[in-house]
């Protein structure tokens, strides 16, 4: 646990970012090492590399590294799970103050969602669109992408790329 600011997986930030990617929640696997996206069936880093964000593919003990290329990595809910699908709206609701602040103080371009469930609970929307939304959340753009870990097999690899890659995209644009 990360005494400052009592969060299992400490988040990766700087001033600005293009964007911020927000996992739903640490992984028990991610909190346990301190590295986001850590597990081997995750397909975050690949994904990332591959959608052009990265020059090189990164490992999750690279995680530090990212906001070199100018992005950051936070998650909604700080408490660990071994299955996003342990969360509940009430908990994604209870942390939108802080992930609120948190967009507000470091000013990213954009929050990517990883997954439609916290934005929706976020939002009070029951159907979220993949991809650009048409609101703001903490005074970013917010967009929307499917979530890479290895329980979420709706996605092939290159669906997740394509996703990502129109991301980073918009952001050149």
């Amino acid at each position: 646990m990360n005494e400052e600011t009592g969060r299992a997986l400490p988040d990766v930030l700087a001033p600005g970012l293009k964007a911020i990617f927000c996992g739903l929640n640490p992984g028990a696997l991610a909190a346990a090492t301190g590295h986001h996206f850590e597990g081997r069936g995750n397909r975050f880093w690949p994904v990332l590399h591959q959608a052009g964000f990265t020059p090189r593919l990164l490992a999750p003990r690279d995680d530090r590294v990212l906001p070199a290329f100018g992005y950051g990595l936070t998650t909604v809910v700080a408490r660990p799970t071994a299955s996003a699908g342990e969360l509940s709206r009430p908990e994604y609701l209870a942390a939108a103050g802080e992930l609120e602040r948190k967009l507000a103080q470091w000013r990213p371009r954009c929050v990517a969602f990883l997954g439609k469930a916290a934005y929706s609970a976020l939002s009070e929307q029951t159907a979220v669109d993949w991809g650009a939304q048409a609101a703001t959340f903490g005074g970013a753009a917010v967009w929307v992408l499917p979530n890479p870990s290895g329980l979420n097999r709706g996605f092939s690899l290159d669906a997740l790329v394509a996703a990502y890659r129109a991301l980073r995209v918009a952001l050149e644009a």
